[in-house]
């Protein structure tokens, strides 16, 4: 699976967060593990 254009990767292990600012075949890794793909973030009410 190619890394996704603008997401953000979190390392379980450590917490290292990645912004992907390319598109590429393969996946992210860091602490000899694969990173997690994170959910997006919910914007704020504008209420």
């Amino acid at each position: 699976m190619a890394n996704q254009l603008g997401k953000r990767y979190a390392c379980q292990q450590c917490g290292t967060l990645i912004l992907c600012v390319r598109r590429g075949d393969g996946m992210v890794f860091c602490c000899e593990e694969e990173m997690a793909l994170q959910a997006p973030r919910q914007l704020p009410s504008s209420d």
